[in-house]
């Protein structure tokens, strides 16, 4: 009878799963909350938000709500690239390098284009990716 007890006991330890648990580094300047070929914008703009009711803002969309605390509305600004309206797929937009000087952060835009003779999707695209800076400091684009 221990024998059986002693087997069902080890069979029940060895089909349970261990959870691991990934710890994101606190430092990480930013984070991509989104990043879509449809949805953005029909015009090109990089816009900022800073203030707080401009980021609860974001709390309306399905896909952001889940990513943004209650902590980030008053210690991240948040930044929307959109690239505007294409004529195909194979367009992106986001984060090329972020870099924090003393008093702002320093944010390269990457822009893809397709390259000539590749085969995309035959429809307007409205590229845009949404940005999370863990900073108040001023932002600036080049």
């Amino acid at each position: 009878m221990k024998k059986i007890i002693f087997l069902f006991t080890v069979g029940i330890l060895s089909s349970c799963s261990t959870t691991t648990l990934k710890t994101v580094s606190s430092n990480k300047l930013y984070e991509i909350l989104n990043q879509q070929s449809y949805g953005g914008a029909t015009i090109q703009f990089y816009e900022i938000l800073s203030e707080s009711n401009e980021i609860k803002m974001l709390l309306n969309d399905e896909n952001l709500k889940r990513k943004i605390t209650p902590i980030d509305v008053h210690q991240a600004n948040f930044i929307i690239l959109n690239m505007g309206e294409k004529p195909t797929g194979g367009y992106s937009i986001g984060i090329d390098n972020v870099e924090e000087t003393v008093d702002t952060i320093v944010i390269k835009v990457k822009i893809i284009n397709p390259e000539a003779g590749s085969i995309v999707t035959q429809s307007l695209t409205t590229p845009f990716c949404v940005v999370k800076i863990n900073s108040k400091k001023k932002i600036i684009f080049i």
